[in-house]
């Protein structure tokens, strides 16, 4: 996914930078030199949000902090060995990483973004169902905390995803070996899938019960196959009912990678962000005159 400016969608001949998954892939010839976990690739002193991307964009919007969230996924990853992680092992991962990474700089009540390519909307899914059960309350504040998510081309449901699987082991195998746990997610009667996909709408219902606690959603599709391919993850499973769907002009890989700021792609991302990071900062400043409020009347 295309390092982005975000912050300057209206320049469509501005240049951008690398993306992400492009340093991965230049470093295949050395394991040691890529970087799992959280990693910091903006952070301004005046940050009010933080934007966390899962094999996702990098870049910056003002008044937020972009992190990324590094993990070995070989059916989407860059390496020539895999750990053989399921999704829960890099949703638990995520999770402890993240809150890690707050806790440490006292940002931990921060609003949250995520953005999220292919699988790595699974490994955000089940990522915040952990922390909606979790004992510890550093962990429980990540869900807490959320207020959006993207999901780019993420395989939620439908009768197709043993297709979408094989798909993606040829995608993955053009680069990488596969990590066949990570396939078997996307068979048709995958149980893994079931429950993540089950639960995570029941955790919807929960967030819509709070007042606004309610989660901002869209979801990205890709309109393009990829050559010899085809097209990887279709629509019908792109899309979670209910929530705001996109169709990007791009293919699975691409629909996450943008040459300018002038690509359609890049603007439908740029503007959900910019949206969502508005709505954050003006929902935390309520929630803080409503505290200073209620914390002025206490006195009296």
């Amino acid at each position: 996914m295309t390092a982005a400016h975000v912050r300057s969608p209206s320049s469509p001949s501005k240049k951008l930078g690398r993306s992400f998954s492009d340093k991965l892939f230049r470093r295949l010839s050395d394991p040691a030199e890529i970087k799992l976990g959280i990693k910091a690739f903006y952070d301004p002193i005046d940050a009010e949000v933080d934007i966390v991307f899962i094999h996702g964009i990098t870049g910056h919007l003002p008044q937020a902090r972009i992190l990324s969230f590094g993990y070995d996924a070989g059916v989407i990853g860059w390496r020539s060995r895999l750990s053989g992680n399921r999704i829960g092992d890099h949703a638990r991962n995520l999770l402890a990483a993240l809150a890690g990474h707050r806790e440490a700089d006292n940002t931990n009540n921060r609003p949250l973004i995520f953005v999220c390519h292919s699988l790595g909307g699974l490994v955000c899914q089940d990522a915040l169902l952990i922390s909606r059960t979790s004992p510890d309350p550093h962990l429980r504040q990540i869900l807490s905390t959320t207020h959006a998510v993207l999901f780019l081309g993420t395989p939620h449901s439908g009768t197709g995803l043993a297709v979408v699987g094989q798909r993606l082991s040829r995608l993955a195998g053009l680069v990488s070996g596969t990590n066949a746990r990570l396939v078997e997610v996307l068979r048709r009667d995958s149980e893994v899938l079931a429950r993540i996909q089950d639960e995570f709408h029941a955790l919807l219902r929960f967030k819509g019960s709070e007042g606004d606690g309610l989660l901002r959603i869209t979801c990205v599709y890709e309109e393009l196959p990829i050559p010899n391919i085809g097209e990887v993850v279709p629509r019908y499973s792109a899309v979670l009912p209910g929530y705001p769907a996109i169709g990007v002009h791009a293919n699975h890989r691409d629909i996450a990678r943008f040459a300018t700021a002038g690509d359609p792609g890049f603007i439908t991302v740029a503007n959900e962000l910019q949206r969502w990071v508005r709505e954050a900062r003006e929902r935390e400043k309520g929630d803080s005159v409503d505290s200073n409020g209620m914390a002025a009347f206490e006195r009296k």
